[in-house]
């Protein structure tokens, strides 16, 4: 027996119809929910269920306080596995704009263990938003030993790269990078920075980097939410030389 479609799935279903023909166009503000729900004869309640699916299609944004909005196709960032940060997928999509907050702070819970410091040693933590436009993109949290940390760092910055450039100066090369990546939903405090709905999953990736003495000298925690985001990891075999055969 075909089941029926619930009232949430068949409004969210032609609001999809609406941005995908461009009857609502891209950065426009949807109708108040009270306007909507009137139009679908619902409740706000099941209004709400309904745009919390498009929600986590990644189609609309809500902004609290404003209303509900159409996203702009959101360009795709590719994580690039060995201790490389994500990047666009194309020059095209350099344009994501990265700002970055520096914090110093002592080691504290599961810093401790993935750094391998006793608690409380100084650390610098690195906090990196990529925005598009006006709309985040992907947050990461980066963790540095403090004598690994230029002294001159800006408590903000837009210049990403200039601090990359800075701690790759002061570090040994790098001869390990341990990475986890797992699915999840995003926290409270994720889906409120990111500005996504909390049924979204996220692709997240913990970072651990140390050098050829064995010393932890990065961990990082990544979070790209699923709608925009994928990974690649490539693996470079070494083959050996085949022996020769003895001609004795």
């Amino acid at each position: 027996m075909q089941s029926v479609p619930s009232h949430r799935h068949v409004i969210a279903a032609d609001i999809r119809t609406q941005i995908s023909t461009g009857r609502i166009k891209a950065g426009e503000r949807l109708p108040s929910e009270a306007r909507l729900a009137s139009q679908y004869t619902v409740s706000t309640a099941m209004l709400r269920s309904a745009l919390a699916v498009l929600q986590g299609e990644g189609l609309i944004e809500k902004i609290h306080g404003k209303g509900n909005f159409v996203h702009h196709p959101r360009r795709i960032v590719t994580y690039v596995g060995g201790g490389r940060r994500a990047k666009p997928e194309s020059p095209a999509e350099s344009a994501l704009r990265i700002s970055v907050r520096t914090t110093s702070l002592p080691a504290q819970g599961q810093l401790i263990g993935l750094l391998r410091v006793s608690a409380d040693s100084p650390l610098t933590e690195y906090f990196c938003l990529s925005h598009e436009g006006n709309s985040p993109h992907s947050s990461a949290r980066i963790y540095v030993p403090r004598d690994l940390s230029p002294t001159d760092a800006p408590d903000e910055s837009s210049c990403f790269n200039c601090i990359e450039t800075q701690l790759a100066e002061l570090r040994p090369p790098l001869s390990e990078v341990r990475e986890r990546v797992t699915t999840r939903r995003p926290t409270p405090e994720e889906a409120a920075t990111l500005r996504i709905s909390s049924t979204l999953a996220v692709l997240a990736i913990t970072r651990v980097a140390a050098d050829s003495t064995g010393r932890v000298v990065e961990a990082a925690f990544l979070v790209l939410p699923g709608d925009r985001a994928d990974a690649v990891f490539t693996t470079h075999h070494m083959i050996g030389e085949r022996g020769g055969e003895d001609d004795g």
